[in-house]
């Protein structure tokens, strides 16, 4: 799929109500994992540790940390828009996130996203984008939620 390019809220005004596309898959890695947890100082046995996962996990592997999943996000997003002429972007906020599924280690991943609203708050524009992040072959998504991001853009 090709990156879709919003230079101005107008623009993206064209989007509300749509599904605004689908990013690739990415692979979830036991380095990227470990890398998180070192990061976040959050190393429970079910993130980190292959050798008991394999043996006490229902899970049979090690799984990615619910907010790495979240965390990818922005990456994900960026190959489905491309927003050009904001001179800032801010995460803002999530709404209703479910997490629905475990991802396991090296499983693949991709974010499903539609524009459900976009206000103009003064020049500002708040984007509400439902995002559900797909696994590769399972049913159940990984999670499901709305993510807002505040685009200043530049006025034209």
């Amino acid at each position: 799929m090709s990156t879709i390019v919003i230079n101005s809220h107008a623009e993206f005004e064209q989007y509300l109500g749509k599904e605004i596309g689908i990013s690739d898959y990415i692979t979830i890695s036991q380095d990227q994992i470990n890398l998180f947890a070192d990061a976040t100082l959050d190393h429970q046995w079910i993130h980190v540790d292959e050798e008991r996962c394999k043996k006490e996990s229902p899970f049979g592997s090690t799984i990615a940390h619910g907010y790495l999943n979240l965390s990818i996000l922005p990456h994900l997003w960026e190959q489905i828009v491309e927003v050009r002429n904001s001179k800032l972007t801010v995460n803002y906020g999530i709404k209703e996130l479910r997490f629905g599924q475990a991802v396991k280690v090296n499983s693949e991943v991709r974010v499903r996203c539609k524009l459900n609203s976009l206000v103009n708050l003064r020049g500002v524009s708040k984007a509400e984008i439902q995002a559900t992040l797909e696994i590769k072959d399972t049913k159940k998504p990984a999670f499901e939620g709305t993510i807002i991001f505040l685009y200043h853009f530049v006025e034209q």
